[in-house]
């Protein structure tokens, strides 16, 4: 029986939900409601687990938490199958290669078929329109049980391994690099990096001065990066996994402990990020080429 229980840590890197997201559910609405240890542990069952994944699809989807955590397993499988009716969507013909692959369990096929997608179409339509697209596809894909988790993780796998690939040519292509120097991470609360990633890639594009931390790096760390390499701005995405208040708490700390003269840009899924003062919110990866040339205006005037 242990061997299909799940540490809380496991199930974190499994459905893609922060921990403090868990432990919060099952305060507030009961679920999930795992089992203990002999050190008092939390372990989670198959089933709860699988209910999870299923939550993180519909939350991504623009479910509120409060309105679907709790609910029967045949109520949420409901709410699945509508996701699908609803779409309405033209499906490209790299999304269906894309599934294809991944139901052959083909990893190399699905190397080459996301590198061939980055050739064709560029960087910057990979990164801010093509890619976010994949990205969906696979997630309703799993959602309706059409793929395994261990698909969905090679897809993140892949994806992220053709994208920092495609960003490193970019970053020697793109010259001369110049201001503003752009920290990358994400929160504690926050395991998922392929936001972040196509974040990197449209300011790479934009001839950024970029460093990335990667994801779940603690905020005082985040502050102390920011100074030691000299950062412009602190670029943090959000997914719509974590909790509106702890990304807002997360925001707050964080400005209160980086230097005043260093922009803070927020960017993600997270339906609670709103804009503050020191806090730009941009919703779209679109948006990034205007707010850079927004910086570097602002950035001119006050040198003359």
């Amino acid at each position: 029986m242990t061997s299909q229980l799940m540490s809380i840590a496991a199930v974190e890197r499994d459905c893609g939900l922060p921990k403090e997201t868990l432990r919060v559910w099952e305060r507030r609405y009961g679920f999930p409601s795992p089992l203990r240890d002999a050190h008092n542990e939390r372990l989670y069952p198959a089933d709860q687990v699988a209910t999870l994944r299923t939550l993180r699809r519909l939350i991504e989807a623009g479910h509120r938490p409060g309105k679907v955590v709790g609910r029967s397993d045949l109520e949420l499988s409901r709410l699945v199958g509508e996701l699908g009716d609803q779409s309405g969507k033209v499906m490209r013909s790299e999304t269906r290669e894309v599934l294809a692959r991944l139901q052959a369990h083909d990893a190399a096929g699905l190397r080459e078929v996301l590198n061939g997608v980055v050739l064709r179409s560029g960087l910057g339509a990979f990164a801010a329109e093509i890619g976010p697209e994949l990205a969906e596809a696979v997630g309703s894909a799993w959602s309706r049980g059409e793929l395994e988790i261990h698909q969905e993780h090679l897809f993140t796998e892949q994806f992220t391994t053709v994208l920092r690939a495609a960003i490193n040519n970019a970053q020697g292509a793109v010259l001369p690099r110049r201001r503003p120097l752009v920290l990358f991470s994400t929160l504690p609360q926050e395991p998922h990096a392929l936001g972040l990633l196509m974040a990197e890639a449209v300011f790479t594009l934009e001839g950024c001065l970029a460093v990335s931390l990667g994801v779940q790096t603690p905020v005082v760390e985040i502050a102390a990066a920011a100074k030691a390499y000299n950062a412009d701005i602190l670029a943090l995405s959000f997914s719509s996994a974590i909790p509106s208040h702890q990304a807002l708490a997360g925001l707050n700390d964080l400005r209160a402990l980086a230097p005043a003269r260093i922009e803070i840009w927020a960017g993600g899924a997270c339906p609670g990020l709103r804009a503050k003062s020191g806090v730009l919110v941009l919703r779209e990866l679109s948006l990034i080429s205007t707010a850079v040339a927004d910086w570097r205006a602002r950035a001119l005037d006050a040198a003359d």
